[in-house]
């Protein structure tokens, strides 16, 4: 089983024009150099002795020169944003989206900033090739006139800049992860970063004017879309195509996760559908047994394994290898198995067990993958552990195990697609009903 957790250079004056602004007045504490150093030679030492194979990702040699590169840095007293703003230059270099120093629990005191009064950057965003942000819709997810403009420009300072700095600070296995990720959480890490200003002054491309907004007090679509089941799944029919949109594979409700699948493949069976569509491009993963009972049900035909080879560390700290040598049975004699053409659609957020799912439906050809890939590694680490830094209170996730796809080592050391001419429709960037990565990431 896996479970998801669900980003420029040094920090300089520019990070520090404006004061960042922590998510709640209890970490408004300032941080001494020398506990903040603490915390960072914590951090290192638990990613050393705890992580299972750290070469998946990076080296001890990269990690070192990173930690003290920012050793050097920690001169003056932080609050946590600040910290943040320190320790979370780690986490490109360790270039895992199981492996990052992160804010704490930033949902829950997201959510209770909100319903205090406190805003945050008036837009929702993607980011573009050349690295500037792009307007998708106000905070939110409303519509907006400015919905496709380039902001060149915030609070006079160029934004390509900006996206440098949330990029430098992300977590995940690419630089496409890291930027849908920033692009997703923009209202979050700017508020860190750079504060939350009385006012944001946006300079937007083939603009002569620059344009003021006020900060906007909207839950922020990613949070509105995880606390939905409506927003996660979907299950849609017009001509004999099937569309099922799967945002997460971590939820709690499981029989109503089931329910959902098992009436959605028996309104297929109905329609006589001869392709589906299934939708993981934005699935930042859960629990496999989800997919293995409200999915594989349906549409393997032959015993499957989630993985082959593996290695864990196990709670005594001794690291042990090992081979899924047990295959998954198929459910043959189900009545509403599925023989059609199955199709999976993949992103830039496809993570962790949605990325097992889609090695599972390549490997053993259950059906094509198409849409974006390269963006998240086909070997996945899992089996997430935390620990919370005691002078900061940041919180470093790290896996404890790290599995092989099922046709490990033939498989793409990249999840991509397997059939790029497959005619997949465009998307919106925003969409309410666009799943998002589960909780810790």
């Amino acid at each position: 089983m896996l479970h998801s957790w669900r980003i420029w250079p040094t920090v300089s004056a520019v990070v520090f024009a404006c004061t960042p602004v922590p998510i709640n007045a209890a970490a408004t504490d300032d941080i001494a150099p020398i506990a903040l150093d603490a915390d960072l030679r914590l951090a290192i030492e638990t990613i050393e002795q705890r992580h299972p194979d750290l070469a998946h990702s990076t080296s001890k040699a990269a990690l070192k020169q990173a930690a003290d590169r920012l050793r050097r840095e920690i001169v003056q007293p932080v609050d946590q944003a600040g910290a943040w703003a320190l320790l979370a230059r780690l986490n490109p270099v360790l270039a895992d989206g199981h492996l990052f120093i992160g804010l704490p629990d930033w949902r829950k005191r997201s959510s209770s900033a909100i319903a205090a009064g406190s805003g945050h950057f008036p837009f929702e965003v993607v980011i573009d090739r050349g690295r500037y942000p792009v307007i998708v819709a106000y905070l939110g997810g409303g519509a907006t006139p400015l919905a496709g403009r380039r902001i060149v420009r915030i609070n006079g300072q160029d934004s390509r800049a900006v996206v440098r700095a949330l990029l430098a600070r992300a977590h995940g296995d690419s630089a496409a992860f890291r930027s849908a990720l920033v692009a997703d959480r923009w209202w979050l890490f700017y508020a860190h970063l750079f504060g939350r200003p009385a006012v944001f002054e946006l300079t937007l491309a083939d603009d002569k004017t620059v344009r003021d907004f006020a900060p906007s007090k909207s839950i922020p679509a990613v949070l509105q879309r995880e606390a939905s089941f409506d927003s996660q799944y979907s299950c849609s029919i017009t001509d004999s195509i099937a569309t099922m949109t799967l945002g997460t594979f971590d939820w709690d409700d499981k029989p109503r996760f089931l329910a959902f699948t098992h009436d959605c493949f028996a309104r297929i069976k109905v329609a006589a559908v001869q392709r589906l569509v299934i939708d993981v491009s934005a699935n930042g993963g859960g629990n496999d047994d989800l997919w293995k009972e409200g999915v594989l049900r349906y549409i393997a035909s032959k015993p499957y394994r989630h993985g082959s080879t593996y290695r864990k560390r196990e709670r005594n700290g001794e690291l042990t290898t090992g081979t899924i040598a047990t295959p998954v049975a198929p459910s043959l004699e189900e009545p509403l198995m599925f023989t059609g053409d199955l199709v999976v659609t993949i992103g830039s957020q496809t993570y962790s067990s949605a990325v097992l799912f889609a090695n599972v439906v390549r490997d053993y050809g259950f059906g094509k993958l198409v849409g974006k890939g390269d963006a998240s590694r086909t070997r996945q680490s899992g089996g997430v552990q935390s620990v919370t830094l005691p002078n900061s209170g940041l919180v470093l996730y790290y896996p404890r195990f790290v599995l092989d796809p099922p046709s490990y080592p033939d498989a793409p050391s990249w999840l991509r697609p397997t059939d790029a001419h497959f005619p997949t429709p465009p998307k919106p960037a925003i969409l309410p009903a666009m799943p998002q990565p589960s909780p810790a990431r």
